[in-house]
Protein backbone atom coordinates (compact mmCIF):
# COMPACT_ATOMS: atom_id res chain seq x y z
CA UNK A 1 0.00 0.00 0.00
CA UNK A 2 1.73 3.00 -0.56
CA UNK A 3 1.69 6.22 1.22
CA UNK A 4 -0.80 7.75 -0.76
CA UNK A 5 -3.69 5.07 0.35
CA UNK A 6 -2.47 5.24 3.69
CA UNK A 7 -3.12 8.61 5.41
CA UNK A 8 -2.63 9.85 9.16
CA UNK A 9 -4.12 12.44 10.38
CA UNK A 10 -2.26 14.51 12.79
CA UNK A 11 -0.63 17.41 14.54
CA UNK A 12 2.76 17.85 14.68
CA UNK A 13 3.41 17.75 18.97
CA UNK A 14 0.09 15.58 19.82
CA UNK A 15 1.58 12.65 22.07
CA UNK A 16 -1.18 10.17 20.58
CA UNK A 17 -0.27 10.84 17.05
CA UNK A 18 3.41 10.31 18.02
CA UNK A 19 2.68 7.32 18.96
CA UNK A 20 1.29 5.60 16.52
CA UNK A 21 4.25 7.62 13.69
CA UNK A 22 6.71 5.40 16.03
CA UNK A 23 4.80 2.51 15.27
CA UNK A 24 3.99 2.82 11.42
CA UNK A 25 8.39 3.82 10.80
CA UNK A 26 8.76 0.75 13.50
CA UNK A 27 6.69 -1.37 10.19
CA UNK A 28 8.54 0.41 7.99
CA UNK A 29 4.88 1.38 6.26
CA UNK A 30 4.61 4.24 4.45
CA UNK A 31 1.87 6.98 4.53
CA UNK A 32 1.43 10.72 4.50
CA UNK A 33 0.11 13.41 6.96
CA UNK A 34 -2.41 15.05 6.64
CA UNK A 35 -2.44 17.91 9.50
CA UNK A 36 -4.62 18.53 11.92
CA UNK A 37 -4.21 21.69 14.04
CA UNK A 38 -5.21 21.42 17.58
CA UNK A 39 -5.51 25.35 18.03
CA UNK A 40 -5.85 27.54 15.13
CA UNK A 41 -9.02 28.31 13.31
CA UNK A 42 -10.98 27.78 17.02
CA UNK A 43 -8.89 23.70 16.49
CA UNK A 44 -9.58 22.07 12.75
CA UNK A 45 -10.58 19.04 14.70
CA UNK A 46 -13.59 20.70 15.32
CA UNK A 47 -14.11 21.04 11.14
CA UNK A 48 -17.37 19.33 9.79
CA UNK A 49 -14.84 17.86 7.45
CA UNK A 50 -12.76 16.34 10.04
CA UNK A 51 -15.90 15.45 12.26
CA UNK A 52 -17.60 13.67 9.29
CA UNK A 53 -14.01 11.05 9.61
CA UNK A 54 -13.50 11.09 13.41
CA UNK A 55 -16.57 12.25 15.55
CA UNK A 56 -14.76 11.93 18.61
CA UNK A 57 -12.89 14.91 17.21
CA UNK A 58 -9.41 14.15 18.39
CA UNK A 59 -6.09 12.96 16.75
CA UNK A 60 -4.89 11.09 15.28
CA UNK A 61 -7.31 9.09 12.69
CA UNK A 62 -5.83 6.77 10.40
CA UNK A 63 -7.34 6.04 6.82
CA UNK A 64 -5.99 2.86 4.80
CA UNK A 65 -7.80 2.69 1.95
CA UNK A 66 -11.56 3.07 2.81
CA UNK A 67 -11.30 2.02 6.23
CA UNK A 68 -11.03 4.52 9.01
CA UNK A 69 -8.93 4.09 12.47
CA UNK A 70 -9.46 5.86 15.74
CA UNK A 71 -7.87 5.68 19.00
CA UNK A 72 -3.81 5.30 19.09
CA UNK A 73 -3.89 2.41 20.79
CA UNK A 74 -6.08 0.45 18.50
CA UNK A 75 -4.78 2.17 15.51
CA UNK A 76 -1.32 0.04 16.86
CA UNK A 77 -2.56 -2.97 17.79
CA UNK A 78 -4.26 -3.03 14.08
CA UNK A 79 -0.86 -2.50 12.92
CA UNK A 80 0.36 -4.82 14.66
CA UNK A 81 -2.08 -7.40 13.57
CA UNK A 82 -2.36 -6.67 10.12
CA UNK A 83 1.88 -6.39 9.80
CA UNK A 84 2.79 -9.26 11.84
CA UNK A 85 6.15 -9.52 9.98
CA UNK A 86 7.84 -6.91 11.05
CA UNK A 87 9.21 -5.24 14.00
CA UNK A 88 6.15 -7.08 16.29
CA UNK A 89 5.20 -4.45 19.02
CA UNK A 90 3.58 -7.10 21.48
CA UNK A 91 5.42 -10.38 22.89
CA UNK A 92 4.57 -13.54 21.84
CA UNK A 93 3.46 -15.46 24.75
CA UNK A 94 0.06 -14.00 26.99
CA UNK A 95 2.07 -12.73 30.22
CA UNK A 96 4.03 -10.60 28.24
CA UNK A 97 1.79 -9.64 26.35
CA UNK A 98 -0.47 -8.41 29.49
CA UNK A 99 2.81 -6.68 30.80
CA UNK A 100 3.43 -4.70 27.79
CA UNK A 101 -0.29 -3.79 27.47
CA UNK A 102 -0.20 -2.61 31.46
CA UNK A 103 2.69 -0.44 31.27
CA UNK A 104 1.52 1.02 28.08
CA UNK A 105 -1.85 1.31 29.22
CA UNK A 106 -0.70 3.14 32.78
CA UNK A 107 0.59 6.04 30.04
CA UNK A 108 -2.22 5.94 27.81
CA UNK A 109 -5.02 5.77 30.31
CA UNK A 110 -3.67 7.23 33.84
CA UNK A 111 -1.17 10.15 32.93
CA UNK A 112 -1.87 11.41 29.40
CA UNK A 113 -5.74 11.97 29.76
CA UNK A 114 -4.86 14.49 32.49
CA UNK A 115 -2.49 16.69 30.37
CA UNK A 116 -4.20 16.30 27.19
CA UNK A 117 -5.05 19.85 25.26
CA UNK A 118 -8.86 19.55 25.89
CA UNK A 119 -8.73 19.06 29.28
CA UNK A 120 -6.51 21.99 29.93
CA UNK A 121 -8.11 24.09 27.57
CA UNK A 122 -11.62 23.28 30.18
CA UNK A 123 -9.57 24.42 32.89
CA UNK A 124 -8.22 27.59 31.66
CA UNK A 125 -11.64 28.42 29.94
CA UNK A 126 -14.69 26.91 31.87
CA UNK A 127 -12.95 26.88 35.45
CA UNK A 128 -10.66 29.95 34.49
CA UNK A 129 -7.11 28.10 36.22
CA UNK A 130 -4.58 30.27 36.22
CA UNK A 131 -1.36 29.23 33.56
CA UNK A 132 1.16 28.48 36.91
CA UNK A 133 -1.54 25.98 38.52
CA UNK A 134 -2.95 24.19 35.20
CA UNK A 135 1.36 23.58 34.47
CA UNK A 136 1.86 22.27 38.42
CA UNK A 137 -1.59 19.87 37.52
CA UNK A 138 0.43 18.43 34.54
CA UNK A 139 3.95 18.13 36.17
CA UNK A 140 1.86 16.71 39.36
CA UNK A 141 0.13 13.40 37.19
CA UNK A 142 3.29 13.35 34.78
CA UNK A 143 5.13 12.08 38.25
CA UNK A 144 2.72 10.21 39.74
CA UNK A 145 2.87 8.41 36.42
CA UNK A 146 6.18 8.25 36.25
CA UNK A 147 6.84 7.44 39.67
CA UNK A 148 4.79 4.22 39.26
CA UNK A 149 6.53 3.59 36.00
CA UNK A 150 10.24 3.82 37.21
CA UNK A 151 9.35 1.60 39.64
CA UNK A 152 7.93 -1.26 37.65
CA UNK A 153 10.46 -1.33 34.89
CA UNK A 154 13.67 -1.02 37.08
CA UNK A 155 12.37 -3.69 39.60
CA UNK A 156 11.28 -6.56 36.98
CA UNK A 157 13.11 -8.86 35.71
CA UNK A 158 11.44 -8.69 32.04
CA UNK A 159 12.69 -5.30 31.47
CA UNK A 160 15.60 -5.57 28.84
CA UNK A 161 17.52 -2.72 26.90
CA UNK A 162 13.64 -1.60 26.58
CA UNK A 163 10.90 -1.51 28.79
CA UNK A 164 10.24 -5.32 27.97
CA UNK A 165 13.54 -7.61 26.47
CA UNK A 166 15.56 -6.16 24.06
CA UNK A 167 13.47 -5.02 21.11
CA UNK A 168 11.15 -1.64 21.25
CA UNK A 169 7.00 -2.57 21.92
CA UNK A 170 4.18 -0.87 22.76
CA UNK A 171 5.25 0.02 26.37
CA UNK A 172 8.28 2.39 24.34
CA UNK A 173 6.18 3.26 21.90
CA UNK A 174 4.18 5.20 24.08
CA UNK A 175 6.42 5.95 26.90
CA UNK A 176 8.64 7.91 24.52
CA UNK A 177 6.02 10.36 23.57
CA UNK A 178 5.36 11.12 27.12
CA UNK A 179 8.80 11.70 27.94
CA UNK A 180 9.18 14.29 25.32
CA UNK A 181 5.65 15.81 27.14
CA UNK A 182 7.37 16.15 30.39
CA UNK A 183 9.88 18.29 28.92
CA UNK A 184 7.73 20.55 27.25
CA UNK A 185 5.80 20.72 30.88
CA UNK A 186 9.80 21.62 32.47
CA UNK A 187 9.05 18.59 34.75
CA UNK A 188 12.60 17.83 36.31
CA UNK A 189 13.44 13.46 35.13
CA UNK A 190 16.12 13.25 37.05
CA UNK A 191 13.88 10.55 39.17
CA UNK A 192 13.19 8.20 36.85
CA UNK A 193 17.02 7.01 35.89
CA UNK A 194 15.55 3.42 34.67
CA UNK A 195 12.76 5.68 31.80
CA UNK A 196 15.49 7.67 30.97
CA UNK A 197 17.95 4.92 29.79
CA UNK A 198 15.13 3.17 28.33
CA UNK A 199 14.43 6.84 25.85
CA UNK A 200 18.63 6.46 25.21
CA UNK A 201 18.08 3.37 23.58
CA UNK A 202 14.99 4.38 21.78
CA UNK A 203 16.01 7.94 20.42
CA UNK A 204 18.90 7.12 17.90
CA UNK A 205 16.59 4.52 16.17
CA UNK A 206 15.79 5.57 12.58
CA UNK A 207 11.48 4.99 13.23
CA UNK A 208 11.79 7.08 16.78
CA UNK A 209 13.68 9.73 15.21
CA UNK A 210 11.26 10.52 12.38
CA UNK A 211 8.53 10.46 14.20
CA UNK A 212 9.80 12.96 16.53
CA UNK A 213 7.55 16.21 16.36
CA UNK A 214 9.97 18.28 15.03
CA UNK A 215 10.73 16.98 12.44
CA UNK A 216 6.65 16.55 11.19
CA UNK A 217 5.79 18.63 7.98
CA UNK A 218 3.44 20.68 10.25
CA UNK A 219 5.87 21.66 12.72
CA UNK A 220 6.68 24.99 12.63
CA UNK A 221 10.25 26.10 12.21
CA UNK A 222 10.90 27.76 15.72
CA UNK A 223 10.48 24.44 16.79
CA UNK A 224 13.52 23.17 14.69
CA UNK A 225 16.07 25.24 16.06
Amino acid sequence: MSDQTRKLYGYWRSSAAYRVRIALNLKGLPYSTIPVHLVDNGGEQHAPDYHAINPQELVPTLVEGERVFRQSLAIIEYLDEMYPQTAPLLPADARSRARVRSLALAVACDVHPLNNSRVLQYLERNLHIAQDQRDAWVRHWIAAGFAALEELVANEATTGTFCHGDTPTLADVLLIPQLYNARRWSLELGAYPTLLRVEAACVPLEAFERARPENQPDAPESSKG
